[in-house]
């Protein structure tokens, strides 16, 4: 097996990295400052001018829309070769969105470019791709268990030549940011079939269209995450034209698996960047800073938790990798199990090489001043987008008792 990245992937890397050094790291005091600002202003989800300087700088170095394998409107690198990338951008949390391959934005492009038609392409895929407006994914919802999506409520009934929407939305990450100007809505158009996998659509709802209502800003464990944030929606018979469904009626399910893979390559990847980036603060600390008359990085709990946080790194890039390759070379669907195992891992991992990180730290960890705590904010909430851990765990399970039935 050849663990060597291509010489295109290579060049990449370095030119990623220097991007990172010489732009994006300096830049995210000047973010966060930007956005407390305008929180003080009275409006915290405005654009930050620091972000669109960095997606200028990004765009003019090449350094833009790196995803979308087995695509002429990307860069044309294949799950594997985008990995590594994705790792690097995940060492900084405004990285993503300043190369234009942030959450859910991606996500979504690919369903565009996977399943819209020409004319959707046109109207969405196009300024998206040119960083012009955002998306959002409506899918989950507060009144069922939205982990099996089967359970999902909003109707979406047609009436002639519109669809007429119905439901609540939650957690529709990235839909308060002022620039999200569409939404990719999953609702049932059959609940009566007996097939519980065809009862799904997906539909595409401007966000001003009326009928449309955000309730409320959802922040994760105190963190409102504005810009981008997450919001909650009612949709109050809701008129889009037919034109406005995604690859047909009944299609749901099977846009969103197709969708999510990916998605979940690029969280682990992101996961391992943060958890790197966080061994290298928990190394520094320990040799700076001195506790019972010798540094902290003599002491043996933290040699040992340096040693199981760079095993644990490895393992999970490993997993990522392998997942990668297998999407790459098999499909989405025959690599479904490792891509379960790297959804269940790689969060997992970076969870507690935050947490050894914070200790290191001391009280600092848990301030804002070395964004430790943030980071294990987002980290805890990745075991729950895309599919919590209990329905992965409860995937590779079935596919390994399968072997012996």
């Amino acid at each position: 097996m050849d663990f060597d990245y291509s010489p295109k992937v290579q060049d990449l890397q370095a030119r990623l990295t220097a991007f990172m050094e010489e732009h994006i790291y300096p830049a995210e005091a000047v973010y966060h400052a930007e956005v407390e600002a305008n929180r003080k202003a009275g409006n915290a989800w405005v654009a930050t001018n620091i972000m669109e300087q960095l997606k200028v700088k990004a765009r003019a170095a090449g350094l833009w829309n790196l995803f979308l394998p087995e695509s002429e409107r990307g860069a044309g690198l294949s799950n594997l070769e985008y990995a590594p990338l994705c790792e690097i951008m995940g060492r900084s949390w405004i990285a993503p969105e300043a190369f234009n391959c942030n959450a859910p934005d991606t996500g979504n492009m690919e369903v565009f470019e996977r399943y819209g038609s020409e004319a959707q392409k046109e109207q969405w895929l196009k300024p998206l791709l040119a960083g012009e407006i955002r998306s959002a994914f409506a899918m989950t919802e507060p009144d069922v268990a939205s982990s099996d999506a089967t359970n999902i409520q909003a109707e979406i009934v047609r009436d002639g030549d519109e669809y007429v929407i119905n439901g609540k939305k939650w957690w529709t990450t990235g839909a308060p940011d002022p620039r999200c100007k569409i939404l990719i809505f999953m609702g049932k158009t059959d609940p009566t079939n007996p097939n519980r996998h065809q009862q799904q659509s997906m539909i595409l709802i401007p966000l001003d269209t009326p009928g449309v209502t955000m309730t409320r800003f959802l922040p994760v464990f105190g963190y409102d995450d504005a810009p981008h944030g997450h919001g909650e929606f009612t949709f109050e018979n809701v008129r889009v034209p037919v034109s406005n469904i995604l690859l047909g009626e009944g299609r749901g399910f099977e846009i969103a698996q197709g969708r999510l893979g990916p998605g979940r390559i690029h969280h682990c990847m992101r996961l391992i960047g943060m958890a790197e980036r966080a061994l290298e603060a928990m190394c520094k600390r320990s040799l700076s800073r001195v506790a019972f008359g010798k540094p902290v990085a003599e002491q043996g709990v933290t040699r040992e938790r340096i040693a199981e946080a760079r095993i644990l790194i490895d393992q999970a890039r490993l997993l990522t990798l392998n997942a990668a390759f297998k999407m790459d070379t098999v499909g989405n669907k025959v690599a479904a199990k490792e891509i379960a195992m790297i959804k269940v891992a790689a969060p997992n991992m970076a969870l507690q090489v935050l947490d050894w990180a914070i200790q290191v730290h001391g009280a600092a960890g848990i301030s804002d001043d070395f964004n430790l705590a943030f980071h294990y904010a987002q980290a805890r909430t990745l075991r729950f987008a895309d599919g919590p851990d209990e329905v992965h765990r409860n995937a590779i399970a079935k596919q390994e008792l399968a072997r012996y039935q």
